[in-house]
């Protein structure tokens, strides 16, 4: 057995067990944590592959920005764990139909790309792979074979964006919005009122005035008998 087929048994292993980790973990900050180490392993095995650029792709993208928000956002979120395990009995049921629908969907798929025929189906851009290079051959194919797909991917994950946000989104009392259709039609009349008033006079500043000498105003006492 080569080096790298046992390298390959050892990181699908790990990703195998941290995956059911991920599922199976009572705290979600530990579930997240497994997920990083999973991708990890998933990066490992695309190297394998010779799929470098997939493999860092999977690190940055996931690892370092998808998977940093989502442990940020657990450890901030105060939930209540007892909550959420006192439904889980039910929703068993509709998951394990969920499942299974996902394997058999992805038991066909490898079935026709692998089992159907002697040799695995390729794609017309791998014809040269030899002189192309990864990134350019993954994104012939994508851009070529799959761009149905790749579309629909992309119009999923702008729907998921769009529900997030309005799920998330809600209307407050002290929240300030901007109408611009009302902005539009503001005139000026009903925003500026012109008020007219009688002008002021200032008091006069003591240094004009004349300064006060003698005893002006002041009284005199007699001394006489």
């Amino acid at each position: 057995m080569e080096f790298t087929t046992v390298l390959f048994y050892i990181f699908a292993l790990l990703l195998v067990v941290s995956a059911l980790k991920v599922i199976t973990s009572r705290n979600p900050v530990s579930s997240a944590l497994f997920l990083v180490l999973s991708f990890f392993n998933a990066a490992a095995i695309w190297m394998l592959l010779q799929a470098e650029f997939l493999a860092i792709l999977l690190v940055l993208v996931y690892v370092g920005a998808v998977m940093v928000l989502f442990l940020f956002v657990v450890m901030m979120l105060d939930i209540n764990i007892d909550v959420l395990r006192r439904d889980f009995k039910r929703f068993v049921p509709l998951a394990s139909i969920v499942g299974a629908i996902i394997v058999i969907e992805t038991a066909l798929i490898l079935w026709h790309g692998y089992g159907g025929t002697v040799t695995p189906e390729t794609s017309a851009a791998v014809t040269g792979a030899a002189v192309m290079p990864n990134t350019q051959l993954i994104g012939k194919v994508i851009y070529t074979d799959y761009i149905f797909a790749f579309e629909i991917a992309g119009l999923v994950l702008l729907v998921a964006i769009i529900a997030a946000i309005s799920l998330t989104v809600r209307d407050k009392k002290d929240k300030k919005t901007q109408t611009v259709s009302q902005q539009v039609k503001v005139r000026a009349q009903d925003r500026v009122r012109i008020v007219k008033m009688k002008s002021e006079t200032e008091a006069p500043d003591a240094s004009t005035e004349p300064a006060v000498t003698g005893n002006i105003g002041a009284g005199t006492v007699d001394n006489k008998g």
